[in-house]
C-alpha cells in the first residue's frame, strides 16, 4: 500500500499479443479477447491515476506472454527494491528490463538460483512481510527474502496456501486495518502462531472465490467488477471501491494486484511511457 501523502508511482507494462499462450495452473484456458484484454488493461492504468499513481507504461514485450503481471518480478520495500526469479522458467526475462526502471528509485537486489518467488506470493504489512508457500516461490526463495530484508527491520512470514496460484489470489489488504480474505485457500496457523494476528478480516462472499484479490492506493480500492456480493461486503465497510472491468486478463489468472508495483517514489524520476 501506498499513503495517501506519498508520491504513487505504478510500473506497468503493456499486453503481450501472446497472452493467450500464458501459464496457467488454477484456470482453465479459455479464449481470450485480445483487443478487449488491451483496452481492459488501459481502463485499469486510468483507475490508477484517478486513485492519484504516477503510472509509467513499459512496453510490451509480445514474446513473453505473461509480461503484464508485472508484479511478479518484483517487490519494492522503502528502502530496496528485489528482482525476483519467477517459479515459472518461461517468465525470467521479463525480470531485466523492471530492474533496469526500477533501479531509478531504489538500491536494486535479486533473488538467485535455486531460489524461486513470485511478487504476487508477497503481501507487507507494516514491518511484516507474509510470503505464500506456493509452486512459484520455494523455501530458498522465501529464505533469501528474509536475507535480504531483515537489515531494514522486516520480518518474513511463510504462508500454506492450496487451490491458488499466490498468495494474494487469497488475502490482501483494503484498508488502514482491514485484509479480504478467502480462508479456505490459507492455513492462517503455524504452530502457535495465528497469521494476521490484529487485522480485521473481511470474508469473500461464498459464491466468490476469486474475488480476495484487491489492489489498495491510498484510500481507494481497486477492484474486480465481476464479485459485486463481495464488493458489498467492503462498500459496507465503509471501504471506496474503483470497479474495473478485468476479465479478459483474468482468464490468464491474473487479477488487479498482477499488473502494476506499486510504491512510493520521486515523481520527478517518473517519465511516463517508456519506449
Amino acid at each position: 500500500m501506498v499513503s495517501a501523502q506519498a508520491t504513487c508511482i505504478a510500473i506497468t507494462r503493456e499486453v503481450s499479443t501472446a497472452l493467450a499462450h500464458c501459464e496457467l495452473s488454477f484456470v482453465s484456458r479459455a479464449p481470450i479477447d485480445l483487443i478487449l484484454a488491451i483496452a481492459q488493461h488501459r481502463a485499469y492504468l486510468c483507475a490508477l491515476e484517478s486513485l492519484g499513481c504516477v503510472v509509467i507504461s513499459m512496453p510490451a514485450q509480445d514474446d513473453l506472454a505473461d509480461s503484464v503481471f508485472v508484479e511478479d518480478v518484483a517487490v519494492v520495500l522503502d528502502e530496496i527494491a528485489i528482482m525476483t526469479r519467477p517459479g515459472a522458467a518461461s517468465r525470467r526475462a521479463e525480470v531485466a528490463s523492471v530492474a533496469k526502471v526500477l533501479a531509478r528509485y531504489r538500491t536494486v537486489l535479486e533473488i538467485v538460483a535455486p531460489g524461486t518467488l513470485d511478487g504476487g506470493d508477497v503481501l507487507r504489512l507494516g514491518c511484516d512481510i507474509y510470503v505464500g508457500e506456493s509452486a512459484r516461490s520455494n523455501a530458498a526463495g522465501i529464505a533469501q527474502l528474509r536475507e535480504l530484508c531483515a537489515p531494514f527491520g522486516y520480518r518474513v512470514h511463510g504462508v500454506i496456501t492450496q487451490d491458488c496460484l499466490h498468495l494474494k489470489s487469497a488475502v490482501t489488504q483494503v484498508a488502514d486495518d482491514t485484509l479480504l480474505i478467502n480462508p479456505a485457500w490459507l492455513d492462517q496457523t503455524r504452530g502457535d502462531i495465528v497469521l494476521f494476528a490484529g487485522w480485521k478480516m473481511i470474508d469473500v462472499d461464498p459464491a466468490e472465490q476469486h474475488a480476495a484479490n484487491a489492489l489498495l492506493v491510498g484510500d481507494g480500492l481497486i477492484y474486480p467488477a465481476c464479485f459485486p456480493h463481495t464488493r458489498q461486503r467492503l462498500q459496507d465497510a465503509g471501504i471506496a471501491v474503483t470497479s474495473v472491468d478485468v476479465s479478459e486478463l483474468q482468464k490468464a489468472e491474473g487479477a488487479v494486484t498482477c499488473c502494476s508495483i506499486v510504491f512510493a517514489g520521486t515523481t520527478s524520476l517518473a517519465t511516463g511511457n517508456i519506449k
